[in-house]
């Protein structure tokens, strides 16, 4: 029997078929071929990525916040943990869209054929206080059919706390969310694995169209990337360990590199637990806390699926001619945070986060093809990062809760 080709395999061949099909075209002067017949079969891909934004948005937040539930029952532990999550989200989105704007700001991203001169079209203004106003949804409906994220993600954040207010009354609508997420992963399997198809249209239609110096912008972005994640790992994630556990960054790198290693192999920070637990251990993270730490982080902390939204969402802006102001770069950290929180291990959940970001930013969600069939080596990158932010979490939680007990104890 033959062994069927993983989907990241099916994508890499996807890619490069596409690019060869896609310079093929362009050199023989028929890149309307490729917008014709192909381009259509990945707008299709599109549509369908457009159509499962909203309800995976709105029920993975929903039910990420009903299974914490028993916060309560872990005390300090637990806010610890998600404060610092959401912290260094933060921060991770901060360097990456710096990291992006250096790039960009040196005209190494480009500006695609057709793209110069566009208009900001965007949802958001440049006055807070009226950005602040629209998060706020007047019609729940509205914000579902206008595929407005931000107003998703309030909504998301209300019925999830409603839901744990209400206590054993809502035990039918946490059945319910369960229920409906479930049978929702599974369209969004589904459309996931049609991701060879869409790639290589429109990876075709880009080459043939745009030509082949998008290439290099392509590698350009992903070193973009890697900088920013080279950048957190060290000054925001061994810095955190060295400040507030008190150890050395050479010595939390040495320690954690199994995890580290695995974490960039298998792309599955699910999958690492084991390797990142015996990690945590060795480095001095108490057993309880990295058993709560650890799996919660696997969950929520998605700091490098923030850098990678920031990064891509600027790269795909430019390409697109649009120039975004300090104001929508906000819109940007706060979208990036919420959404790499709501990502929640769901596979293939990197890109519907990233065209939420895009389809918050008022971005043609189609530009997504340009970069989604190098996924693969953005998200290497990012689960690396990510279980590198989870043992970090471990040994700082760790250290506050031993000098909350050592006062405790005076």
């Amino acid at each position: 029997m033959k062994k069927k080709l993983t989907l990241p395999v099916q994508i890499a061949i996807a890619l490069i078929a596409g690019i060869l099909f896609g310079l093929i075209c362009y050199f023989a002067k028929i890149p309307q071929f490729t917008t014709n017949y192909l381009k259509p079969f990945g707008t299709i891909f599109v549509n369908l990525l457009k159509f499962i934004v909203v309800p995976v948005v709105l029920l993975s937040m929903i039910d990420g916040i009903i299974s914490m539930g028993d916060m309560k029952k872990v005390g300090s532990v637990g806010w610890k943990t998600v404060a610092y999550f959401l912290v260094t989200t933060a921060i991770a989105c901060v360097i990456g869209l710096i990291i992006a704007n250096i790039f960009n700001g040196a005209g190494l991203f480009p500006v695609l054929q057709n793209a110069e001169g566009a208009e900001w079209t965007g949802k958001t203004t440049q006055n807070f206080m009226d950005t602040l106003v629209a998060i706020f949804p007047d019609n729940m409906w509205k914000a579902f059919t206008n595929s407005d994220m931000l107003q998703v993600i309030v909504i998301a954040l209300l019925l999830g706390g409603g839901v744990l207010a209400a206590g054993e009354k809502a035990r039918m609508a946490k059945d319910l969310v369960g229920t409906l997420y479930a049978v929702i992963e599974k369209v969004m399997g589904f459309i996931i694995s049609l991701s060879p198809i869409g790639v290589f249209t429109m990876m075709a239609w880009v080459v043939a169209t745009k030509g082949p110096d998008i290439l290099g912008s392509l590698a350009l972005v992903l070193l973009a990337a890697y900088i920013a994640y080279f950048l957190h790992a060290v000054l925001v994630y061994s810095m955190a360990a060295k400040t507030f556990a008190g150890v050395n960054p050479l010595t939390f790198f040495k320690l954690a590199s199994p995890a580290m290693i695995f974490a960039f192999t298998s792309t599955s920070s699910a999958a690492t637990l084991p390797v990142s637990e015996e990690c945590a251990l060795k480095l001095g993270a108490k057993k309880d806390v990295a058993s709560f730490v650890l799996p919660l982080g696997a969950t929520i902390n998605m700091d490098g699926t923030a850098i990678y939204q920031c990064v891509a969402t600027i790269f795909l802006a430019t390409c697109s001619g649009i120039h975004l102001t300090i104001g929508q770069m906000v819109i940007i950290v706060v979208t990036a945070t919420l959404a790499s929180i709501g990502t929640a291990g769901t596979p293939g959940a990197g890109m519907i986060m990233l065209a939420m970001v895009l389809t918050a930013m008022g971005i043609d969600v189609n530009m997504i093809m340009i970069i989604y069939g190098v996924d693969r080596l953005f998200d290497m990158g990012r689960t690396c990062l990510n279980v590198t932010g989870d043992i970090s979490c471990s040994l700082c939680v760790t250290r506050w809760e031993s000098k909350k007990a050592a006062k405790a104890n005076k």
